[in-house]
């Protein structure tokens, strides 16, 4: 019927200017969050989030118009929703895009309910800010940049929990080692902690970290032990890494159960450098980058930094999409050198900030903080958390002193199958070969003492031989440049009874011949 096309098209018409057009007009009641839901997963999480974010700034700015203090975490929850109403503009094209297709009675549902939320959310914005102008207490101290759990969140997820000590996950993502192969992270030459829990006992606290609320190690089947976090507010998770330098490296392993397009917009895990092992951002210097865990649209990655007690250059939002990948185990790797920091997601460098780190030598501490997860229905797990210290450039250091040993290139469990996530250092290889064609190495790998010596010594040639496949496959080396061996667990050069002393002796060596 002519008349129903021409009514869908007012609607979708009326829908986009809701979002392009400001309003002017100031709320003078509280706006009613709508009772229904219109049944398009992206528009109720959008509505119910704003409101999310409306109900929490309405009911500080009641505390201030009956002349109620605010105190220091009402502020700070005030600028969280701040934050949060950032991500759900982000998320705004892609709500519009999903009301093609559905009836039109749905179509006028969805367009009032985006309407109320976005009246809403224009509320939020504007009251949020003047509270916070007229009344900030904490000029001079630092900002906890998180924010409380949803306060309410009808959705539901059929993803169900069991604290057995085997759960059973998807696989990972692709080992096409072709796709790394422009990778260039590097992790630095001197561990300083690894944890894998190996040690640990299932559902124990590990006992190289702290934190001021709970989490427990989990078997997960066929990925050994991981770390779960507990969302909270004001929960910070601090494995016991002293006296960062200034020049370091971090890695780590993620694992997600229960993510999906019901998780919340503000799902964040944050990894934050700071002055202080308490259990807060920071005394006077901290620098935090925040992970999206998001599924309904591209949320951005967060960084921001806070030094000498005021906010710092930096509270940037960086375009990202990693839906994917945080659903399929990522490897995060962090690199900083003086005051540049750089992150990346996979293969990816997503972050490349030259003077994030604006005072040097002030942040010795690394922090976890996980926000806005569903309790007992969404999860978070972390594994083989890596901190190194760096600064030595391998190439420069295999031209001048003709050897390098690194326990930076890493293999699958009792394989010689290589992570993809090590081909920074292949690489740097590569490049020191097609720099100087005169110039032979032998690749010589070192394996710990688990499991009988003679497979070791077998597995430690296999891993020397996947390392020279790389170099001829990926970078066209060529295989008459190039010797291995193997020299299995017979040369430690740490303590084969700890997790440390083990993540040092596997190792790959490479000699100039």
């Amino acid at each position: 019927m002519k008349f129903l096309k021409n009514a869908q098209s007012i609607i979708i018409l009326g829908t986009l200017l809701l979002f392009l057009v400001p309003e002017f007009n100031a709320q003078t009641k509280e706006i009613k969050r709508p009772k229904n839901r219109v049944g398009v997963p992206s528009v109720d999480k959008f509505v119910q989030e704003s409101f999310d974010i409306y109900d929490k700034v309405y009911k500080y700015d009641r505390y201030a118009e009956t002349g109620t203090p605010l105190d220091d975490e009402d502020m700070d929850a005030l600028e969280d929703a701040l934050d949060d109403l950032q991500g759900l503009s982000d998320s705004a094209p892609d709500i519009l895009g999903d009301l093609d297709g559905i009836s039109v009675i749905k179509q006028g549902k969805a367009t009032l309910h985006i309407n109320k939320a976005k009246k809403a959310l224009k509320y939020s914005l504007k009251t949020s800010k003047a509270l916070l102008l007229g009344q900030r207490k904490r000029d001079k101290e630092p900002e906890e940049d998180v924010s409380e759990n949803n306060k309410s969140n009808n959705n539901t997820s059929n993803d169900t929990h069991n604290n057995s000590e085997n759960i059973k996950q998807s696989t990972n993502i692709s080992d096409n080692l072709e796709v790394y192969s422009k990778y260039d992270f590097v992790p630095g030459d001197k561990l300083l902690f690894f944890d894998d829990f190996s040690k640990d006992f299932i559902g124990d606290f590990p006992s190289k970290w702290n934190t001021n609320a709970s989490g427990e190690v989990v078997k997960i089947e066929d990925k050994g032990k991981w770390f779960e976090l507990k969302t909270g507010y004001g929960v910070y998770f601090i494995p016991d890494v002293k006296q960062l330098p200034e020049d370091y490296t971090i890695e780590f392993d993620l694992l997600t159960r229960g993510i999906n397009k019901q998780t919340s917009s503000t799902a964040r895990l944050s990894v934050i450098l700071s002055d202080s092992e308490k259990f807060n951002l920071g005394n006077a210097h901290y620098a935090s980058v925040s992970i999206p865990l998001g599924q309904y649209a591209a949320f951005s990655l967060r960084a921001k930094n806070f030094f000498n007690r005021s906010a710092g250059a930096i509270n940037t939002d960086i375009k990202a999409d990693i839906r994917e990948a945080v659903l399929n185990q990522p490897h995060i790797a962090i690199s900083v050198t003086k005051k540049r920091y750089r992150l990346w997601v996979n293969e990816t460098k997503y972050i490349d900030i030259p003077k994030f780190i604006e005072e040097p030598n002030v942040l010795k501490y690394l922090k976890f903080h996980l926000n806005n997860l569903k309790d007992n229905e969404e999860h978070l797990y972390i594994s083989n958390l890596k901190v190194a210290q760096g600064g030595v450039d391998l190439r420069r250091k295999l031209l001048s002193e003709g050897k390098i040993s690194t326990n930076g290139i890493l293999f699958d469990s009792g394989s010689a199958n290589i992570q993809p996530q090590s081909l920074g250092i292949v690489r740097q290889i590569s490049q020191v070969l097609m720099q100087d064609e005169n110039i032979k190495l032998k690749i010589v790998g070192h394996t710990d003492a688990d499991g009988s010596e003679e497979a070791n010594l077998k597995l430690s040639k296999a891993r020397a031989e996947a390392v020279k496949k790389a170099l001829i496959n990926i970078y066209n080396i060529s295989a008459n440049r190039l010797e291995t061996d193997g020299k299995g667990e017979s040369a430690p050069v740490g303590d084969n009874n700890t997790p440390d002393g083990k993540a040092q002796n596997r190792r790959v060596e490479f000699i100039t011949i």
